[in-house]
């Protein structure tokens, strides 16, 4: 999962860039980058961590100009390394290009054994790469050439280009990555989520749609082209329970409502329940546990004291830091969780590790029933689309029953929410989503990985 941000139309595109690199750090922190246009060059810097520790004011004062455009990596495709952070900066037929990606591609190994085979070098081992080449190979105007090069790939893309004198922004034609447009005075603004915007003082336009690209130029209003064929929507719906920052809308709907609903559906799901209190995992599961508690009627309380000093632990490159991050994040309120019978809510188990760590701290404190409530299904295959599940067998649920689950978490009782539960609570008649990690059913072919 990557977050990106783009912005035209303003001196202070560099610096601007950056606050949306700060508002979208959720969504990867193991390098950024900012690349800003004048005119008539580009200018990068790129660096591994997070964006607060590479662009210092001297810094952003060497990125002038009145475009810029900005990315976070967290790693799906390529390791996590200096000659894969983003953006990407190239130069084509009509001069150069900057390209910064969320999302995966299906069918990147494929087309880049074709392209080496046409003499192309790779400079990284990420899939946006391709995308490079691809345009470099391209005749025509740079727009032209960008649209020729997309039909050519399989799978997830949210892509912001800068040139010179433009920005381009494009949208895969099932929508399954978040992308917004916005305004601020004169600038227009791109960006993954609309909290970037918000941080910016941005005005949210719209939703850029799927199989959008949308040009964006100084003194003119976007010129939005859809060259492909109408897909059926597939929205990743992990936006909505874990990626996305609460305070964004995505895909048309407020985060935060949509995960006080899991919560609400899931108690729904578990009628009768009994405990003491409801007791979220910090911090995404703290919307989810509020709206199970107004559900169900079970007191809300914070039984963990999380240190923000650590990062988001599903997105740790290793399982080996995010065994460690779990013990330096949470710490468990001993006196309030002693002797009591709790709801433990939390969004999703991936690995199970996670989860059992934090049962077992609960139980070292004196909890005396622990019942696991989580706010989605069981994940039970691979995603292919841009989060960090690309083995079967990293997956708890893929191989195990729940209640081989529940054993191996020590816990009294534990609950999924349904999938039809999940799609009912995020809102599935206003839009289609992506359920494959769930179910199995892809949306799309998946070359690479068969």
């Amino acid at each position: 999962m990557c977050g990106i941000v783009g912005i035209l139309g303003t001196k202070d595109a560099a610096q601007l860039a950056s606050l949306g690199l700060f508002a979208l750090q959720h969504r990867g922190q193991e390098s950024a980058g900012i690349v800003a246009a004048d005119g008539e060059q580009l200018r990068l810097r790129v660096g591994m961590g997070l964006a607060s520790e590479i662009f210092d004011a001297e810094t952003l004062k060497g990125l002038s100009g009145t475009a810029a455009a900005g990315h976070v990596r967290y790693a799906t495709t390529g390791a996590s390394h200096l000659k894969n952070a983003q953006p990407l900066t190239f130069n084509h037929l009509h001069g150069p290009i900057a390209i910064a990606h969320n999302g995966n591609l299906t069918n990147a190994g494929q087309l880049k054994e074709l392209l080496e085979a046409r003499g192309a070098i790779f400079q990284s081992s990420t899939d946006s790469e391709v995308i490079v080449h691809l345009i470099a190979r391209s005749k025509g105007p740079v727009e032209d050439a960008i649209i020729h090069s997309l039909r050519q790939v399989i799978g997830a893309y949210s892509l912001i280009f800068l040139t010179p004198d433009k920005l381009i922004a494009a949208r895969d034609p099932f929508g399954f990555r978040p992308l917004v447009l916005g305004k601020l005075g004169r600038a227009w603004v791109v960006a993954s989520e609309t909290t970037a915007l918000n941080l910016m003082g941005a005005r949210t336009i719209r939703e850029i749609e799927p199989g959008e690209i949308l040009i964006l130029e100084k003194g003119a209003q976007p010129k939005s082209l859809r060259p492909f064929a109408e897909r059926k929507a597939a929205k990743c719906v992990f936006e909505q329970v874990y990626f996305a920052r609460p305070d964004s809308t995505v895909f048309g709907r407020s985060v935060m409502g949509s995960r006080r609903e899991l919560g609400r559906q899931l108690a729904r799901e578990m009628p009768g329940a009994k405990a003491d209190m409801v007791i979220p995992v910090p911090d995404s599961g703290v919307p989810a546990a509020l709206g199970f508690s107004e559900q169900s009627g079970i007191p809300f309380e914070l039984g963990f004291v999380r240190s923000h000093y650590v990062g988001r632990t599903f997105i740790q490159p290793a399982q080996g830091l995010r065994d460690a991050s779990v013990a330096l994040k949470l710490s468990p309120v001993r006196e309030l969780l002693k002797g009591k019978r709790i709801v433990l809510v939390d969004d999703s188990i991936v690995r199970g590790t996670t989860s059992r760590k934090i049962c077992r701290m609960l139980r070292r404190v004196g909890v005396k029933e622990i019942h696991m409530a989580i706010s989605s299904p069981p994940i039970v295959s691979p995603c292919y689309y841009g989060i960090d599940t690309p083995r079967e067998e990293e997956l708890i649920a893929s191989a195990n029953s729940p209640e081989e689950i529940r054993k191996f978490l020590g816990v009294d009782s534990l609950h999924y929410l349904s999938v039809d539960g999940l799609i009912k609570a995020a809102g599935a008649g206003a839009t289609g989503y992506c359920t494959a990690c769930f179910t199995r059913k892809y949306p799309t072919p998946i070359p690479d990985f068969k």
